[in-house]
């Protein structure tokens, strides 16, 4: 039975199962049988330096992205279409998918020279269409949802004698996605754990009976989105159950149901399940970015999200050293572009390296850098404001750290300054939505003028913006956000007087930065104005 919690010890001896064993070597004899390089290749077991210099320890990359189809779909699904017979592949083959299993086995059925049909929910974007069709896949678009999709896929299976291609509940397509880890240890003996992400199961199982049959002491570990944890809960009940529900961010691995086939070899073979959150999941992208300059999907990233919590466990802290040798598997790079909006806003949580939090200050001139000076030479990486009283005001801020345990200086410090506080780092409301929204319009009519400058983004760039600026006119509005680029932006709006405007203009003229007067924006005199 499977422990509860974060981290769950999976007994990998497989002696309360009698059947293990002999399910291994079976799983292993198809394995080294795969013929898969008719179309898959040997992806790089990479280095990842700079993040093996911050755990302390060795962590490898197995580059899973480099495959024609930019996943490790396509060894399963080529292994799973060279075992039909010739009256099978006479036929051809059908398949439901709205991501790298659809292309895999587009692909896969194409080099093998016999059709292939993918059924895909209509609302698949159409990069994803055009990208099985490319590799030779005829698309039927069928249903708003995955399961409409498979069942249409089944009813043509029936109709045109076609073969079913599953994503992972199939021995054939378990021995393909094994040859993974038949490359894990050509490339490198010396593993002492391997993460491996779990959707289906089919790639642990794989990779897990593989390494359990010729290595058993190197551990393998499963990682789960903390909302889409099937195997997890599978272990638990000692069975495959459906989960209620499962975060669709890591789409690549939101899957109710753990295959019955991968679970009969993951209860024997995997040592431990780990879970991580959304966040956790875009600092591995972002960290996978900074070593390979490979930009991974959420699933894709999703095991080396699991490495570093483990590293950064109580209990592992102490026994890693520099000779610890750890590799994640990058399983895809099939990202939709508009995803890395998300990614890069969420990184920097995910890391521990920024915090957000609420805090109340007093309404009055100079508050503002009053402050900014309290946080000293931190780096801000955003801050909300708008005036909603003359007493006090809310402001949204987040705070750059370069330490784990910073934060709890920051909110004694402000505890210490009188600023009432509260912090948002791990509420999904304020993060998700929130931070955009903090605003609206103020409480009464003001004389006020709106600005967007712009200036040289370094720490202490916004406490130096605010002592130039002085505290002649009081802030009513102000937005900021660092996006990472060499200049930060502002946007500012100052309760002035008509007969004030010539002295504010003369002082925003000698802060030689660049500043436009927004006051006749269309968006500002809908949504904040009043």
């Amino acid at each position: 039975m499977v422990a509860a919690g974060k981290e769950d010890r999976v007994n990998g001896t497989g002696d309360e199962h009698p059947g293990g064993e002999a399910l291994v070597q079976a799983t292993l004899r198809e394995i080294l049988m795969a013929p898969v390089y008719e179309v898959a290749r040997q992806t790089e077991l990479c280095a990842m330096g700079k993040l093996s210099a911050r755990l302390g320890c060795q962590v490898w990359l197995k580059r899973e992205d480099q495959q024609p189809v930019h996943s490790f779909k396509l060894r399963g699904a080529f292994n799973k279409i060279h075992s039909l017979t010739p009256a099978q592949r006479a036929a051809g083959v059908v398949a439901a998918s709205a991501g790298n299993h659809a292309q895999g086995v587009a692909l896969a059925a194409t080099r093998s020279g016999i059709r292939s049909v993918i059924v895909m929910p209509t609302t698949t974007p159409e990069i994803k269409v055009q990208s099985v069709r490319r590799h030779g896949g005829e698309v039927v678009l069928f249903g708003n949802a995955f399961d409409d999709a498979y069942g249409e896929a089944m009813r043509l299976a029936e109709r045109e004698g076609l073969t079913l291609v599953p994503p992972f509940d199939d021995a054939a397509v378990i021995a393909g996605q094994g040859t993974v880890g038949m490359e894990l240890l050509q490339q490198r003996r010396e593993l002492d754990a391997v993460f491996v992400p779990v959707g289906g199961g089919g790639l642990i199982a794989g990779i897990g009976a593989y390494l359990k049959a010729l290595a058993p002491e190197i551990r393998v570990i499963g990682v789960e989105p903390e909302d889409a944890a099937c195997l997890k809960a599978a272990l638990q009940a000692g069975r495959p159950v459906d989960l209620s529900r499962v975060g669709l961010f890591a789409d690549g691995v939101a899957v109710k149901r753990i295959g019955r086939a991968p679970f009969e070899l993951a209860r024997h073979c995997v040592d431990e399940v780990i879970t991580v959150s959304s966040d956790e999941i875009c600092a591995a992208v972002q960290d996978i970015y900074e070593d390979t300059r490979a930009i991974a999907e959420p699933a894709g990233a999703l095991s080396l999200a699991g490495l570093k919590r483990y590293c950064q466990r109580e209990d592992q802290r102490e026994s890693l050293s520099g000779q610890t040798q750890l590799a994640a598997i990058l399983s895809g790079a099939n990202i939709n572009f508009h995803t890395l909006r998300y990614v890069s806003e969420r990184c920097e949580l995910g890391e521990g390296k920024e915090a957000v939090l609420a805090v109340t200050i007093p309404e009055r001139q100079g508050a503002f850098l009053q402050f900014c000076r309290l946080l000293g030479q931190r780096s801000i990486t955003e801050f909300n404001y708008r005036l909603s009283g003359r007493d006090r005001a809310n402001v949204f801020v987040g705070i750059r750290l370069k330490q784990h345990d910073e934060l709890t200086g920051i909110c004694n410090a402000l505890a210490e300054a009188g600023y009432p506080h509260q912090d948002l780092s791990e509420d999904e409301t304020a993060k998700l939505h929130v931070r955009y929204m903090v605003g609206g319009l103020p409480p009464e009519p003001l004389s006020e003028r709106l600005y967007q400058l712009v200036f040289p983004e370094c720490p202490g760039a916004l406490e130096r913006f605010l002592t130039d600026l002085g505290d002649r006119w009081n802030i009513s509005l102000f937005h900021y956000r660092n996006h990472g680029a060499a200049n930060g932006r502002v946007l500012l709006g100052l309760e002035v007087e008509e007969a004030e405007l010539s002295d504010l203009d003369t002082r925003l003229a000698s802060l030689n930065m660049d500043c436009r007067d927004v006051t006749d924006s269309a968006a500002y005199r809908f949504f904040l104005r009043g």
